[in-house]
């Protein structure tokens, strides 16, 4: 089944933008992973292929609230030591939430964990939705698919951190109907269990947009995405079984996010109920 864990962290020390990235909190998960299982650490670092999990960028209490739904992706100065932060960590393969089982179960405030030079400790981790964290969630496959619409036709997100979507040798950052869709029903089909093979494409149309690009520039690269938030509609005659299936992807989205780089905290998506 799919989690979507937030851990709640406080740094001991200031954490330098440098430290921030996506990569060192790839880092910073993989030794998380390792601590409880060492050839697994190194599978999750070696494997190249779509991975079995996702993470966010480091979020901080201090953010000025936005009404467009969107996190924070990059940081422009330190975070001072003893701020209250969070970390969302969400993990597809029921394996691999059996296998770290233990690290939840037995986390020692006391020990410390280190994102490059600081050392953070985890007071706690949240598992299931609250009012004030909308980002913590769990439910089995079988209860996604059971439970999703067979009648709702609007199916709205929010693009909480940069989005692009990998188009032959380059990236595309305008969310269409084939890159949004295309990338939950691949990573749906390989974790799920439940195969959903044919999606009617042809039936969706957006009927809201309000995104823009960011840009994102760090020492060894510059992604670009868009946030923000699109409604799709589905239009004309489509079956419920139909209709069932993309509601399914929609609640999906949660766990999987879309599009590239999920491991290293872009392409956040959830859908919005209106």
């Amino acid at each position: 089944m799919p989690h979507s864990l937030v851990l709640n962290l406080v740094p001991l020390s200031p954490i330098s933008p440098n430290y921030l990235t996506g990569r060192h909190l790839h880092a910073l998960f993989l030794t998380l992973v390792s601590s409880v299982d060492y050839e697994l650490g190194d599978y999750l670092h070696q494997a190249s292929a779509d991975k079995a999990f996702t993470l966010s960028p480091l979020q901080t209490p201090h953010r000025r609230q936005r009404r467009d739904n969107t996190l924070q992706w990059e940081h422009k100065t330190a975070i001072p030591a003893g701020t209250p932060c969070w970390w969302r960590v969400s993990l597809l393969d029921d394996t691999l939430f059996g296998k770290l089982t233990q690290l939840w179960l037995n986390l020692n405030p006391d020990h410390p964990w280190h994102l490059g030079p600081t050392d953070l400790q985890i007071t706690s981790i949240q598992g299931t939705t609250q009012s004030t964290q909308v980002w913590a969630n769990a439910s089995s496959y079988a209860q996604l698919y059971e439970k999703a619409s067979e009648r709702d036709r609007v199916l709205s997100f929010s693009f909480s951190t940069p989005a692009a979507f990998r188009q032959g040798q380059y990236d595309t950052t305008l969310p269409t109907r084939e890159c949004v869709f295309n990338s939950l029903l691949s990573r749906w089909n390989k974790y799920s269990g439940i195969e959903i093979s044919n999606l009617f494409l042809e039936s969706v149309f957006p009927s809201f947009i309000d995104i823009h690009t960011e840009i994102l520039a760090d020492s060894r690269s510059r992604f670009i995405g868009i946030v923000g938030e699109v409604s799709y509609r589905l239009m004309g005659e489509v079956t419920p079984l139909a209709i069932k299936h993309f509601n399914v992807l929609a609640d999906f989205a949660l766990y999987c996010g879309v599009g590239r780089k999920t491991p290293m905290g872009m392409g956040m998506v959830r859908r919005l109920l209106k």
